[in-house]
C-alpha cells in the first residue's frame, strides 16, 4: 500500500515537473513573441490604408515616393492621428509645375517629407474638437515638428489658409482624414524652393585679384570690368584640373569666406547621396568615393565655377567589367572622366541636340576623347557599336551645377586604326645636269668651229 502510494506520488511529482516545464516554455515563447507581435502591423482598418484606397490617390501617390509609410505605421502605432488631404486637383492642375517637378526631384526627398508631414498631426481632432470664433487660433505640432494654425472664421473651418472642405471624410480607430481645399506648404520648403529657383544657395562671385602695375608708366592698370556673378571660370578646365596628387592645387574656399565660391563638395556629396538612394548606382560611387579621389576632384572643380554632367552607368553594366580592365593603374580614374562631361547637360537639352543636329560630340575630362550621341528609339544613344549606351535613367540629380544622367552601359573611346602605308623605294637614275654656263659655251664653241673644245664638252 504504501509503494502504491509512494508510486502515485511519484506520478504527481512527475506530472507536476512537466506542467511547470510546459508552463515556463510557453511564457518564454510568448515573451520572445511578443515584440513581434506588438509591431506596427496595419490591419485592414486603419486610416492608412483608408488614405491609399480614398479618392485622395494624388497624395497616396506622393506619400509612397516619399518613402514615408514605414514612418506614418509607426506612427499610428503609437497614437492616433489627423491627416489633411487635399483634393486631386489642387495637386494636378492648381500646383505650380515648377514646384512639383522640384518636389519629385531624387535629391529633394527631404522636402518632399517634410511638406507631406506637415499635413499630420500625431493627435485626433475631431470637426466636434475645432476651435471655436472666440478663441481663435489653435496651434497643433505636426510630424515635422511644424506647427499649422486650426481655427474657425465665417463659417469655415480652416488649417493655416486652406479651407476645410470635406470635415471628418474618412474616420478609422486610429486616426481620421480631413479633405482641405489646397496644398499646406510649409515655410522652410518654400524657402528652399525659392534659394533652388533663384540658384542662391550656388551662387558665386569671382574672386578679385590683387591691383597691377603698368612697368612702363609705373601706375596702376585699370581695372577690368566686373564680372558677373556666376560667369564661367576664365581658364578651360583642362587647366584646372589636378595633374596627380603630389601636383594638386589648394582647393578653392568654401561659401561663407570673402569670395563666397561655389560649395562644390556639398554638392557631390548631394548628388553621391541621391545616387545611392535612387537605387541601382551603388558601384559608380564606390568608385568616386572609395576607389578614387574623383569626388573631391569634382567637389574642387565645382567649388571653381565649373559644371559638369555624369554619365553614370548602372550597377547592371559596371558588373560586365572585366579584371583587366580595372587592375591597369589609373583604368578607374580613366573610365570614369570618360563619362564626365564638362558641360551642364539635361535629358531635355541633349535630346533637343541629338534631334537638331544628328550626331552630337562632347567634350569628356579623358582629353582629347570626345563622347558621340545620336537620336534612336526616341532616346540619347551615346558611343557607337557594342561600346554604346542608352540614356536609361534621365535626370537623377539637376542642381544647376552638377547633373546626373544614369545610362545603361560603360563607354569606351574608340581605338584609333592606324595603317601605316608602306612605300616601296624606287631607284631613279640620276644623270648629271651641266650648267647654263657650261651649256652657253658649248654652243658658242661650236659655232666657231673648235672641234678640240667641243670635243671636251661632250
Amino acid at each position: 500500500m504504501d509503494r502504491r502510494i509512494y508510486g502515485g506520488s511519484a506520478v504527481i511529482h512527475l506530472f507536476l515537473f512537466f506542467s511547470v516545464l510546459i508552463f515556463s516554455a510557453a511564457s518564454a515563447l510568448s515573451k520572445n513573441q511578443s515584440p513581434s507581435s506588438g509591431s506596427s502591423q496595419i490591419n485592414s482598418n486603419s486610416v492608412l490604408v483608408a488614405l491609399l484606397d480614398s479618392r485622395y490617390t494624388e497624395l497616396a501617390e506622393l506619400v509612397e515616393k516619399a518613402l514615408l509609410l514605414q514612418t506614418l505605421e509607426d506612427a499610428v502605432g503609437r497614437h492616433n492621428i489627423t491627416i489633411f488631404a487635399p483634393r486631386n486637383e489642387a495637386l494636378e492642375r492648381d500646383l505650380d509645375p515648377e514646384f512639383k517637378r522640384f518636389l519629385l526631384e531624387p535629391g529633394n526627398l527631404k522636402s518632399l517629407q517634410t511638406l507631406l508631414m506637415f499635413h499630420i498631426i500625431p493627435n485626433r481632432v475631431g470637426s466636434n474638437q475645432w476651435p471655436s470664433e472666440e478663441s481663435g487660433r489653435v496651434k497643433h505640432h505636426t510630424l515635422g515638428n511644424d506647427q499649422v494654425r486650426l481655427s474657425n472664421g465665417q463659417g469655415k473651418k480652416m488649417v493655416d489658409l486652406a479651407e476645410i472642405i470635406r470635415p471628418d471624410d474618412l474616420t478609422r480607430p486610429d486616426g481620421l482624414i480631413h479633405g482641405i481645399e489646397r496644398l499646406l506648404i510649409p515655410r522652410s520648403v518654400q524657402e528652399d524652393f525659392n534659394r533652388r529657383r533663384s540658384l542662391q544657395s550656388i551662387s558665386a562671385v569671382l574672386p578679385e585679384g590683387a591691383p597691377e602695375v603698368d612697368p612702363r608708366t609705373n601706375r596702376l592698370k585699370k581695372p577690368a570690368a566686373p564680372v558677373p556673378a556666376g560667369s564661367p571660370p576664365a581658364l578651360p578646365i583642362q587647366s584646372a584640373m589636378a595633374p596627380g596628387p603630389s601636383l594638386a592645387p589648394a582647393p578653392a574656399p568654401g561659401p561663407g569666406g570673402k569670395q563666397h565660391h561655389f560649395d562644390g563638395e556639398a554638392q557631390v556629396k548631394d548628388f553621391i547621396h541621391t545616387l545611392l538612394h535612387y537605387g541601382g548606382y551603388n558601384e559608380m560611387a564606390d568608385i568616386l568615393v572609395n576607389l578614387t579621389s574623383l569626388a573631391t576632384e569634382m567637389g574642387r572643380l565645382v567649388s571653381e565655377g565649373y559644371v559638369l554632367t555624369v554619365l553614370a552607368p548602372n550597377d547592371e553594366a559596371m558588373a560586365k567589367l572585366t579584371t583587366d580592365q580595372l587592375s591597369e593603374p589609373g583604368a578607374p580614374e580613366q573610365i570614369v572622366y570618360y563619362h564626365i562631361i564638362p558641360e551642364y547637360q539635361t535629358e531635355e537639352s541633349m535630346y533637343n541636340s541629338v534631334r537638331r543636329f544628328g550626331k552630337v560630340k562632347f567634350d569628356t575630362l579623358r582629353f582629347p576623347h570626345k563622347v558621340a550621341a545620336k537620336e534612336a528609339d526616341g532616346s540619347v544613344k551615346f558611343g557607337d557599336g557594342e561600346k554604346s549606351a542608352y540614356l536609361f535613367d534621365p535626370d537623377i540629380y539637376t542642381d544647376g551645377r552638377i547633373s546626373v544622367q544614369g545610362i545603361d552601359g560603360v563607354l569606351f573611346p574608340q581605338e584609333e586604326e592606324v595603317v601605316e602605308s608602306v612605300k616601296k623605294p624606287v631607284k631613279k637614275i640620276v644623270q648629271p645636269r651641266r650648267g647654263k654656263l657650261l651649256e652657253v659655251a658649248c654652243s658658242m664653241l661650236g659655232a666657231f668651229g673648235k672641234d678640240t673644245y667641243l670635243s671636251k664638252c661632250r
